[in-house]
């Protein structure tokens, strides 16, 4: 294997290194965090509906601190214009941007991002997918199409309609899910549990936390539960991926 020769020559900054990736419409951007040692297992990395932001970008720099080398899509690069104005009503926009996603084409773009990272030389073992919200769900789709060697889905928005594809997805998994989450509520979680764990999956909640708990906006950020859900999570991928630095 050889360095990707889309990979764009830019120094990498808080949202990491642009890597452009080919789809079957054309290429889309991503950007690529490499571990101190510059090789390691992959991960990708699956946006929420906000899109590649400062929190994507510092879960990026997170992962890679422990050992991994990671892609995050911009999952939104085919839309006309997925700029989010952070000082008027982001939560608005930002679900504007995902009702304009065409599901099949984001599930097949971050397909094409896992076969990209595992074919770069700085990958050395296993790959796996970690998502948020609108990417947790749309990881679990790509897990149960792509072969990948691990899946983290932080309270993945879509799951309650994907739960037909919950046999196709055979690799280790865990789920994460709050216990007050307004938006996937208890008899979805129930439903999403009941679907996943016959597999092997691994399933997570945290008393009182809300939909997007990991997120540090003070809107959604709940401090005991995300740190409660990464302790898990870190070793978890560590398991599963074999990274050298965990």
């Amino acid at each position: 294997m050889t360095p990707s020769p889309e990979t764009d020559t830019t120094a990498p900054g808080s949202t990491g290194q642009v890597v452009v990736v080919q789809t079957a419409d054309g290429p889309m951007p991503t950007h690529l965090w490499t571990p101190p040692s510059g090789s390691g297992p992959g991960i990708v990395l699956v946006q929420e509906i906000f899109g590649v932001s400062g929190y994507i970008s510092q879960r990026g720099r997170d992962l890679s601190a422990l050992g991994y080398v990671v892609l995050a899509p911009e999952v939104y690069w085919r839309l006309p214009d997925a700029t989010i104005d952070e000082d008027g009503d982001v939560l608005g926009q930002a679900m504007g941007l995902v009702q304009q996603v065409d599901w099949g084409l984001a599930v097949a773009d971050v397909g094409a991002a896992v076969e990209h990272l595992r074919g770069m030389i700085e990958v050395t073992g296993p790959v796996g997918l970690v998502g948020f919200c609108f990417g947790g769900g749309l990881a679990f789709n790509v897990a149960a199409t792509t072969p990948v060697d691990v899946l983290v889905s932080y309270y993945g928005s879509a799951l309650p309609n994907l739960l037909p594809l919950a046999d196709q997805v055979t690799v280790p998994s865990l789920h994460h899910f709050g216990t007050a989450d307004a938006y996937i509520p208890a008899e979805a979680q129930e439903q999403i549990r009941q679907a996943v764990t016959p597999n092997g999956a691994r399933f997570e909640t945290y008393e009182g936390a809300n939909h997007a708990f990991d997120n540090p906006n003070p809107m959604f950020h709940d401090a005991e539960a995300s740190a409660a859900a990464w302790a898990v999570t870190v070793p978890f991928l560590a398991e599963h991926l074999s990274s050298p630095s965990v």
